[in-house]
């Protein structure tokens, strides 16, 4: 029995990132999918609005590494350029197409910005722990505003943004905690620039505002460390038959993960139901976007899928 089942014994902290607990409130079985099954699945073909935004990312923190005097909007447009991502479109026209969009976003957006004005981070890991959690993160940009810190992170998405956008965004208060706790400064205040229209949407959290955005985290990490040890107490225990089924040549698994929910990428054979029961699906619209579509009748069954580019907005 391990450590985590003896009574009275201290739960093992549990390690992620936004990213991993926002994962699991968005859907458990596409959690399984992304970060306990081993090797991992499959996933569909790249999305183009996933290369317009890191493409763009990308661009922006090279232009802030780069020297003072080199710092301008034509610099910004070369380093997309450079670093085009062509994953995902249509055809190669629309790719080029994108490409120019994007080179007007980051020269326009950069305009705006004053070189000089160094951040205090760039593309910044930054961590904190609780007495459940120990959460780390890579913060687009974090400036210094008078004696405290700002959260920036950089949105390429069609939809318009709103206030509320920045309030309730966990990842952005958990980024504020831990920078604050990284660089021994306040940092209350995050903000969300969305690059392609240059507007900026902004949110100053209280003292109380984030520690409820902690607490939380703590409550999804909770329920997601739970499910994840019934996981691997199972696949601990499944491991050693399998072997020895696969050492003995009795049986073929080709294939079996194509479809079936029940499957992990472990080696370690079918999930079973009251495993699998600790993974539901949350079916909805974004099962037309999931990377794991393929491997989930239910997410099958929740709508049509989506073509890789069909995320980019429409031109103006």
């Amino acid at each position: 029995m391990g450590q985590l089942g003896l009574e009275g014994m201290p739960r093992r902290l549990y390690t992620c990132t936004p990213s991993r607990l926002n994962a699991w409130l968005d859907c458990p079985r596409r959690y399984r999918f992304s970060y306990l099954d081993r090797p991992s699945l499959p996933k569909g073909p790249p999305w183009a609005h996933n290369s317009v935004g890191a493409s763009v990312h990308n661009a922006l923190a090279g232009w802030w590494r780069e020297p003072y005097e080199r710092r301008t909007p034509a610099m910004a447009g070369i380093l997309l350029t450079k670093g085009w991502i062509t994953e995902g479109f249509r055809d190669q026209e629309q790719s080029t197409v994108w490409r120019d969009r994007a080179r007007a976003m980051v020269s326009g957006y950069t305009s705006t910005l004053d070189p000089s004005d160094e951040p205090v981070g760039v593309e910044r890991t930054v961590a904190t722990r609780t007495s459940a959690i120990a959460v780390s993160g890579r913060v687009d940009r974090l400036d210094r505003r008078g004696d405290e810190l700002v959260v920036v992170d950089y949105k390429t998405g069609r939809r318009p943004l709103t206030e509320e956008d920045a309030r309730s965004s966990l990842a952005l208060a958990i980024y504020a905690v831990a920078s604050s706790r990284v660089m021994h400064r306040t940092c209350r205040r995050v903000e969300l620039h969305h690059v392609p229209t240059g507007s900026i949407v902004e949110w100053e959290h209280s003292d109380d505002s984030l520690r409820r955005h902690i607490g939380r985290a703590e409550d999804i990490a909770l329920e997601a460390s739970e499910a994840d040890e019934r996981y691997r107490a199972w696949r601990a225990d499944a491991a050693p038959a399998s072997a020895g089924s696969r050492t003995s040549g009795t049986g073929s698994r080709k294939g079996a993960s194509d479809t079936s929910s029940r499957t992990s990428g472990t080696g370690a054979g079918p999930v079973p139901p009251e495993i699998d029961a600790s993974f539901p699906p949350n079916t909805g619209p974004i099962c037309s976007w999931c990377d794991y579509r393929r491997h989930c009748p239910e997410g099958q069954a929740s709508g049509s899928p989506h073509q890789p580019w069909d995320g980019l907005a429409e031109p103006a």
